[in-house]
């Protein structure tokens, strides 16, 4: 039988004071690289400020990297299911609305920032976020799905690139400019979006 410090990080889902060590650490490691990315997580501080031990750290996520994946799992367990609003153009709006006001809360938007960072140079990293981006993606897709059984979109339309392409210039104006990420910027992400998939740029018949 697999125990929770054997099993890989983010694949157990505990219960009473297990899942409160959890959650504090969790919450100390997310602060952690809030402040100073991955660089800056060192899993005795994290034990430090989580009030727990460092031994109880070091045993179940074992590295850095190993806690950052269980966090992004967190992330995706904790996000906000999605919004049905019964058009395209509403769900596609409220979804980008979201991205919006995660990425443009101080905390989270420097923390996704570090997380990107590090995926870049550490596997680990880069497929936990993977796996984040994935849940959310698949969530959001069932939308545009609703949308083509609607009529409103062409049939073969890749869903899940819709969703992409929402939130893709979202992410581009976090990362590469100092420009506010308001929710007339989440809007007009959206609409593009919604634009595009109606004149069947995502559908799979396209070169």
């Amino acid at each position: 039988m697999t125990s929770a410090a054997d099993a890989d990080p983010g694949t157990v889902r505990p219960g009473g004071r297990t899942a409160r060590v959890r959650a504090a650490v969790l919450a100390a490691a997310g602060d952690a690289l809030a402040r100073g990315g991955l660089a800056g997580l060192d899993l005795a501080e994290v034990a430090r400020r989580a009030e727990v031990g460092r031994t109880t750290v070091y045993r179940r996520w074992g590295t850095p990297a190993g806690l950052v994946a269980d966090l992004l799992a967190e992330m995706a367990e904790q996000s906000l299911p999605r919004t049905e609003t019964g058009t395209l153009l509403g769900d596609l709006r409220a979804n980008a609305r979201l991205v919006q006001s995660t990425l443009a809360d101080a905390r989270q938007g420097a923390l996704f920032k570090a997380v990107i960072a590090a995926a870049t140079c550490d596997e680990q990293t880069a497929a936990a976020l993977h796996r984040f981006y994935e849940t959310r993606v698949d969530e959001w897709a069932v939308c545009v799905q609703q949308a083509v059984d609607r009529g409103e979109l062409p049939e073969g339309t890749d869903t899940r690139e819709v969703i992409r392409a929402v939130s893709a210039p979202l992410y581009y104006r976090l990362l590469t400019t100092a420009a506010p990420l308001d929710q007339a910027t989440a809007d007009r992400a959206a609409e593009a979006a919604a634009a595009a998939a109606r004149a069947g740029v995502f559908t799979a018949a396209r070169d």
